[in-house]
């Protein structure tokens, strides 16, 4: 069994492979604040339209495992231009995984993975 992260950074794109899931999350945590804490934080005005730093998506972080081919469990995070984050489920369709009471978006991450990988 192998858990692929996979990191979006504009058109830059690393991926890396891990025996446990633990070590998978640790590592997309880790990158995931190293993300946010560099986040450009600026307004991206397209002509058209204006797009606030929370509207930009600078950095995507996905997760999927541990099967080979059809992965069970797909989830990521994606890094705003603020620097906050926003957890979700899904690979094409996407779904928001909501945060309860005080957890941060990557709490609930692991939550749902820790759910679907005990389900699975």
């Amino acid at each position: 069994m192998r858990w692929k992260l996979t990191v979006r950074v504009g058109p830059k794109v690393t991926r890396s492979t891990f025996v446990a899931v633990a070590e998978a999350l640790d590592e997309l945590e880790a990158r995931a604040r190293e993300l946010a804490v560099t986040a450009p934080d600026k307004v991206v005005d397209a002509k058209f339209k204006r797009f606030e730093p929370v509207e930009q998506v600078v950095a995507r972080l996905e997760l999927a495992g541990p099967e080979r081919f059809v992965s069970s469990v797909r989830v990521g995070v994606d890094v705003r231009g603020d620097g906050s984050m926003e957890a979700y489920r899904g690979r094409v369709r996407r779904e928001v995984i909501a945060e309860r009471d005080s957890e941060s978006a990557l709490t609930a991450l692991r939550r749902t993975v820790a759910q679907d990988d005990h389900d699975g």
